[in-house]
């Protein structure tokens, strides 16, 4: 087959993840150009399979991880105000028992997590007591008091889209069903060999230089490049399972289970409660295949059971998923204890083209991890313009962080063919965008085929449009949490209309 040229460009970004798609539009926006190259879907591993929290981390205070902790928490409130259709504040409750640290160490355990980051936005902490408390109604007698924090929620993979669109929008070709095959170092930067996953077509792509963002193949890329891996690579699978909606109040939980890991539940797409997470050490396998065990889902089933009054059964759980991060090596012995703080690694020895690689880091900290990166390459790239995405909101997202309801009034006001949960589900999707979704339309038969739940044909274009989404499941598991609901038929009417979509997207080529 014919190989093509897609000319040369300062960055190309290996990896889109949330890591590789900040990195994008960061330098975008200082005035590069960027390719960004994505084997799969946008998100479709370790950033679509995470907790979807934005949070501080307040076990790593145990381990005195004061810097990543205090970064993590500034980031809170900048994503929030970035993105509040998909980033919003969560109250969560930490039931206290006799096997947590003394009650005073725990309060000023809080007391730190609610200073170190200059909170000016989330409440702070207070303390419950659950026989009067609603978060108490769930529990086991047995617990009587606790606390109550701040940190944030995230629709993941979203994050990661909306980081894609805001770099595109700035200049930066996003390739996605494209894997490099060859990186090979020149003169003058890197000469990239690029294969199209659907089509097989090949394109030679020049860079002066490289970001090695690929996650859980971070490893396998460095080596396609050539270079000696930089830093040990420890790959930890995280799984999780949604239930049916276990507790009415909208405050997640937070429990410690006899083996000191930490589990979460927390409210879920309204009707359900997502479980999470469990850390084990993935050593064999490929990790786009990685599924949750039975010994998993039964290990978060038995760690929540152990504190609400009613046991969560097999047939409760509704979904599972799982993504394997790629974190730091350490040396730590437990999976758990293994730093979440992330690693940059340059090679650029003797004046060689440049190539930066991406080790471990937390979803809530990728912002500041896209500009240390940044500050790597900056030698090699002397026209980089100054930071700019700290007071920079994300598509959709140019309104108050607590403005949601009346962008839905105003969205069921323009279009009263709306229900009140329709309008909710598009302005927590798309924010300020929702009505360019709608393009306009001013009865519910214009936007089309309705596929179940409110997804209508308008939407699932907007996405194959202007969100790269090529599959049913881009849209229902990525863009939307919608497979959630559709039936197996609804499902395939829209993998049916998808295809005739991308039929007509040849024809008219």
């Amino acid at each position: 087959m014919a190989t093509a040229s897609a000319g040369r460009v300062d960055v190309a970004v290996i990896g889109g993840g949330v890591n590789g798609c900040g990195i994008a539009r960061d330098a975008a926006g200082r005035g590069l150009s960027v390719l960004l190259v994505e084997q799969g879907d946008l998100a479709g591993a370790t950033s679509s399979a995470s907790t979807k929290l934005i949070h501080g981390g307040l076990r790593y205070l145990e381990h005195y991880a004061f810097r990543l902790v205090r970064e993590a928490l500034v980031e809170r409130e900048v994503l929030l105000s970035a993105a509040p259709h998909i980033v919003r504040p969560l109250r969560f409750v930490l039931p206290h028992h006799r096997g947590l640290r003394p009650w005073p160490v725990l309060r000023l355990g809080l007391f730190l997590y609610d200073h170190l980051g200059g909170r000016r936005i989330l409440p702070g902490t207070r303390s419950l007591d659950l026989r009067r408390d609603a978060a108490g109604a769930p529990l086991k007698p047995g617990f009587t008091r606790g606390f109550e924090y701040s940190d944030c929620w995230v629709e993941d993979s979203r994050l990661v889209l909306l980081n894609a669109r805001d770099a595109a929008a700035r200049g930066a070709q996003v390739l996605t069903r494209t894997r490099c095959t060859a990186a090979r170092r020149a003169e003058d930067g890197w000469r990239l060999t690029l294969r199209d996953v659907e089509t097989g077509g090949v394109t030679e792509v020049a860079a002066r230089a490289l970001v090695n963002a690929a996650g859980p193949w971070v490893a396998q890329v460095a080596e396609l490049a050539g270079v000696a891996r930089p830093q040990r690579v420890r790959l930890v699978k995280g799984s999780h399972i949604v239930t049916r909606r276990l507790f009415d109040h909208d405050r997640c939980y937070i429990f410690q289970n006899t083996d000191s890991r930490i589990v979460f539940a927390i409210p879920y797409e309204d009707d359900f409660t997502l479980i999470g997470t469990t850390d084990q050490d993935f050593t064999d396998g490929d990790p786009s295949s990685v599924a949750a065990t039975v010994a998993e889902e039964a290990y978060l089933r038995d760690a929540v059971g152990a504190y609400f009054n009613k046991p969560v059964a097999p047939e409760d759980v509704v979904w599972r998923y799982s993504g394997v991060r790629s974190l730091y090596d350490d040396g730590a012995t437990l999976a758990q204890e293994a730093t979440r703080d992330y690693v940059l690694a340059l090679d650029a020895a003797e004046a060689a083209a440049p190539i930066l690689s991406v080790f471990g880091g937390k979803i809530t900290t990728y912002r500041r991890l896209a500009e240390a990166a940044l500050e790597k390459l900056a030698p090699h790239l002397p026209e980089l313009r100054a930071p700019w995405t700290a007071r920079a909101s994300l598509p959709g997202g140019d309104f108050p962080w607590n403005g949601t309801a009346a962008l839905e009034a105003a969205l069921r006001r323009d279009h009263p063919f709306l229900d009140n949960s329709e309008a909710r589900r598009l302005v927590r999707l798309y924010g300020t965008e929702a009505p360019a979704v709608l393009g306009g339309a001013r009865s519910a038969a214009e936007l089309g085929e309705e596929f179940g739940a409110g997804l209508t044909a308008r939407e699932v274009q907007w996405q194959m449009r202007e969100e790269w989404a090529r599959s049913a499941e881009d849209v229902l598991w990525r863009r939307t949490r919608l497979g959630l609901r559709l039936t197996p038929a609804q499902q395939d009417r829209l993998a049916a209309f998808m295809a005739s979509q991308r039929v007509a997207e040849r024809a008219a080529e």
